[in-house]
């Protein structure tokens, strides 16, 4: 379907206000040779598209969503967060597909094995905005481990460890009991949490998420989801320090 709009617009930009993918993830489709304008495969990140073009990834023709969605997932353990994955495992954004015929996509992400809320869109422009480290957008997870917790751990994290070259700090590190932490990051570098405990041996019984800037849900239940409200959408952008949406 030929796109349909006023001014022309990156292409990566377009992928993403289809629900292709974020406009980051979309750089990738366009580089791996997967997206075609007008008949011809376009491989440079600048290219531009225009209002009649035709814009195909895979060689099926994509257009702009009609409605933007953003929705709050309760993810299980055992799902990825991913459009679709190549070692056949369980994908979180195919819980969603009974109700959405949207292509929703997943902002930031959540390791297979970690639980809690995660949201996912269309709008590529919102994704960006909060998935980017500017943001600075808070995240709160709580931590059960299998041993007690080490005296120091919490206290090292908000100062800031450093574990084979990557620096990891956190915003605020709180021990609710004896096994029990909440940690709340902004950038949330890959298995940041996971790679610390690591760090002083303490193994995770659980990882769950349970607040993403102002969102929280302790009443949505483990694989349900719902729709953000547009006061939480607007209040999340709100709290985004780059606000770029």
């Amino acid at each position: 379907m030929p796109a349909d709009f006023s001014e022309p617009m990156r292409l990566h930009a377009y992928l993403a206000r289809c629900g292709i993918a974020s406009r980051r993830a979309s750089e990738a489709y366009i580089v791996a040779r997967r997206v075609s304008v007008n008949g011809s495969v376009v491989t440079q990140l600048g290219t531009k598209v225009a209002s009649g073009d035709v814009v195909c990834v895979d060689g099926e023709a994509i257009a702009l969503e009609a409605e933007k969605r953003y929705v709050l997932l309760n993810k299980p353990a055992g799902y990825v967060c991913s459009l679709a994955d190549e070692k056949g495992r369980l994908v979180a954004a195919d819980l969603l597909k009974p109700v959405y015929s949207e292509r929703l996509y997943n902002v930031g992400r959540l390791d297979m094995y970690s639980t809690g809320l995660i949201i996912f869109t269309n709008d590529g422009a919102f994704a960006a905005t909060l998935s980017h480290p500017s943001a600075e957008l808070e995240k709160e997870y709580v931590v059960e481990t299998s041993t007690n917790l080490p005296r120091a751990l919490a206290r090292d994290f908000e100062k800031g460890i450093r574990i084979k070259n990557v620096f990891y700090r956190c915003v605020r590190a709180e021990e609710i009991n004896a096994r029990k932490m909440r940690i709340v990051l902004v950038e949330g570098k890959n298995r940041e949490i996971r790679r610390v405990f690591e760090y002083y041996e303490t193994g995770i019984k659980n990882l769950s998420r349970i607040r993403i800037g102002s969102v929280t849900d302790s009443r949505l239940a483990t694989g349900a989801f719902r729709e953000l409200t547009k006061r939480e959408v607007s209040g999340l952008l709100a709290l985004c320090k780059n606000k770029q949406a």
